[in-house]
């Protein structure tokens, strides 16, 4: 019931202001702390990773945020506005009564009986939220996974019919199957007949009269079962990828939801990633900066051989072009970008350091230390 549910923006511990980024953050943060993936037979994470998912199904949605904004849990329930509710206008006439009443003086059109929801009508199911992590290489090339999801399907024992095998349903007394009684109102037109969706069988037509055990007649069932989701080359992390029908089962044969699946892509101890572009550092030996030197560069394709130039300086940035992520549209790649720096050898005997000595004294050409000279010319005044 909407009443025992808290409200959605107290779930994901934002506020009613908030946009869209600081909703998506908050929910993927909730998401990976209740994951039941990491909280195998927890049943509390789990009833709080649903409540998440729920929250940010609406909250994610303008148009049902707007109606959760004004209505609360009621403007985003699937029955909200139909059948005997209605908005109730001033001194609590429902202005729903007052469209049935025009519409049995007029003929129709005007009040909500020609918009009251069909309960026999086909529904889409609901869509589903869930998250997965993969590794910073598969986000790179691409990759099919086994997703484990909960979801409600057409019960296979009565067909979503919801009665027991064997035993039909009735026609419901009170209405003669049409879903419809009328009733008699008092109104400041008079007493007034309108139609209302039958409170026996709410609005079906029809009595289940022997539920069928395995779904207790809702025609749906909740089964854990694998889906595959193909993952593509180039997704970040953070993205969502939509799986076309494989959410929620429909109701009177609608269409099933979709699953969401939000991609999480763990951290690579290597390689750091800039949109489409790739980085990595490379630690030089202080003579391969002086000399010079053919570098073996690790990239997501393999390894790659490229030379370096003679007094290479700490910081220098090289680029491979092509080498970085395929672009999600499958037009190009990104670059990859290879810093240097250079690592100052620690722990020298006293014959290395002699010799480093007799080096340094050898370099008697400001030329050789252009940014040491640059250095002191500019606080030369100071120093005088």
């Amino acid at each position: 019931m909407a009443g025992d549910k808290r409200d959605y923006y107290e779930v994901l511990g934002v506020q009613k202001g908030a946009n869209d980024d600081e909703i998506k953050k908050a929910y993927r943060n909730l998401a990976k702390k209740h994951h039941p993936d990491l909280n195998p037979d927890n049943k509390e994470a789990e009833r709080k990773f649903k409540e998440a998912a729920e929250a940010y199904e609406v909250l994610s949605d303008s148009a049902k945020r707007s109606k959760y904004d004004q209505f609360g849990h009621a403007g985003v329930d699937p029955n909200f506005g139909a059948g005997g509710g209605g908005a109730y206008g001033a001194g609590g006439f429902d202005f729903t009564d007052l469209g049935d009443i025009f519409e049995g003086f007029f003929g129709g059109g005007f009040g909500s009986s020609s918009r009251r929801a069909n309960p026999n009508a086909p529904r889409r199911g609901n869509d589903l939220h869930t998250s997965y992590t993969i590794s910073f290489f598969e986000a790179c090339k691409g990759v099919k996974k086994s997703i484990d999801v909960s979801r409600l399907q057409t019960c296979d024992s009565c067909n979503g019919g919801g009665s027991e095998k064997g035993h039909d349903t009735q026609t419901c007394s009170d209405c003669s199957g049409s879903g419809q009684i009328r009733v008699t109102q008092r109104t400041p037109l008079g007493a007034i007949q309108t139609s209302k969706a039958c409170p026996k069988c709410n609005g079906k037509g029809k009595i289940i009269t022997n539920p069928c055990r395995k779904c207790s007649g809702s025609g749906r069932t909740r089964n854990s079962t694998k889906i595959d989701v193909s993952i593509p080359a180039g997704i970040d992390d953070g993205q969502t990828l939509a799986v076309r029908g494989q959410g929620d089962g429909g109701l009177n044969g609608g269409p099933a939801g979709d699953l969401n699946v939000t991609i999480n892509v763990r951290p690579d101890a290597l390689f750091k990633r800039d949109g489409y572009d790739i980085w990595c550092e490379i630690p030089l030996t202080y003579s391969q900066a002086v000399f010079g030197d053919e570098l073996t560069v690790p990239t997501i394709d393999g390894k790659v051989k490229y030379t370096i130039a003679e007094g290479t300086q700490p910081g220098t940035v090289f680029r491979l072009k092509g080498k970085g992520v395929q672009n999600l549209n499958g037009r190009g790649r990104g670059d990859q970008y290879v810093e240097v720096t250079v690592e100052v050898p620690k722990g020298l005997n006293k014959a290395q350091k002699d010799a480093l000595k007799n080096f340094d004294a050898l370099l008697t050409d400001e030329k050789q230390y252009e940014k040491r000279k640059g250095f002191f010319d500019k606080i030369k005044d100071i120093l005088d």
